[in-house]
């Protein structure tokens, strides 16, 4: 059996995490076992599922480029622990992790590129910086898509790992979508735009929140349900109290059952600043959801006829009234469209698995 070491911040519920644990559910466990090291001492949503699928996980310091500390750490590691391959999900930063890596003689060093841009704060010029050093540790680049490869990789050839899903489980079901608006409090007539998201710069909660008032002065029964936790969800709850909308949004945290929240919605919202390829918008469209997005959210994830992109320089009432608009799509079962377009987990779990195996086993 090869044990893959995936790198990771640590293993919460947002999207590139719960890639990883689609992957991880989904391989043949008897020859690739994961194992993660993460840079968090708290731990996370994912932890316990991980230890009860056999894989081990080990903690190492935040990670910080400057910081002597932080790269014995690393050395130390892979002193002490022996991996033939290591798979990297930290965007730019994943060339600090590889070149130890490389240091230590692991023979096959993925990057991978879950983002095409990065928040533009105090830590940007040196994520810049980083990410011209990938190619350099690194002997395989992967990407969840084409405009987030290119931005990260600068050129260099790259295979593209779908954001894959298990369709089946968020396929159109009216008994399900009864019984989370019930369990919600949300009546049948009520009108329901969703988020699924971490509460950061690049989701634009603000945005959301502003387009949602514009269309709660169209329509008094419309709710909103935002999936999710981050550092800027204490701002995002002042606004909807300042607005007067505090009964009408509702704030649910990290979901283990984000595929049945899903279905009490009647349109999914999701205006980005920027994405690699949203695991979210495949999880709305293999829900049968119409879906409004930003047009900085790559084409590529458009893999239904419900997916409907305008410009975040329109005004708000624009997008309130796209939204109502795409909410008169009826919902329907998607689930061939979404095996058909290749974003079903069953095939991609086996490609990455050959993937793998072919450096240990010649397969």
């Amino acid at each position: 059996m090869i044990r893959v070491l995936q790198i990771v911040t640590y293993m919460g519920r947002g999207g590139l995490e719960t890639m990883i644990m689609n992957y991880y559910r989904n391989i043949d466990r008897n020859k690739v076992q994961f194992d993660f090291l993460v840079h968090r001492q708290e731990e996370a949503d994912y932890d316990k599922e991980i230890l009860s699928l056999g894989g081990h996980i080990y903690r190492m310091p935040m990670l910080n480029p400057f910081s002597k500390s932080y790269f014995n750490a690393l050395d130390f590691f892979f002193k002490t622990h022996m991996y033939d391959i290591v798979h990297s999900h930290l965007d730019c930063m994943s060339a600090y992790p590889l070149k130890i890596a490389k240091k230590n003689g692991v023979k096959i060093r993925i990057a991978h590129s879950h983002n095409k841009s990065q928040d533009k704060n105090l830590k940007y010029p040196i994520k810049l910086y980083s990410k011209r050093l990938i190619p350099k540790y690194a002997t395989h680049l992967f990407s969840c898509g084409k405009e987030a490869g290119d931005w990260m990789f600068n050129g260099k050839p790259y295979t593209i790992l779908n954001n894959a899903i298990d369709a089946m489980i968020y396929r159109y079901n009216p008994k399900i979508q009864n019984e989370i608006r019930n369990s919600l409090d949300i009546n049948h007539s009520d009108f329901v735009v969703g988020h699924v998201g971490r509460f950061n710069p690049q989701k634009n909660h603000g945005f959301i929140i502003d387009v949602f008032n514009e269309i709660y002065k169209k329509n008094n029964k419309a709710k909103l349900i935002l999936v999710g936790t981050g550092n800027g969800q204490q701002e995002i709850i002042n606004k909807v109290n300042n607005l007067g909308l505090t009964d009408n949004v509702l704030f649910l945290g990290n979901r283990s059952d984000v595929n049945r929240v899903l279905q009490a919605m009647d349109v999914f919202l999701f205006p980005s600043l920027y994405e690699g390829l949203p695991l979210s918008i495949i999880e709305a469209q293999a829900a049968g959801l119409p879906c409004v997005i930003s047009d900085n959210v790559p084409p590529e994830c458009i893999k239904t006829d419900r997916v409907f992109h305008y410009s975040l320089e329109k005004p708000l009432d624009f997008w309130a009234n796209k939204i109502i608009e795409a909410a008169q799509i009826e919902k329907k079962d998607t689930y061939d469209e979404i095996v058909a377009s290749g974003f079903d987990i069953k095939n991609n779990a086996n490609k990455l698995q050959n993937f793998y195996t072919s450096f240990c086993y010649g397969e």
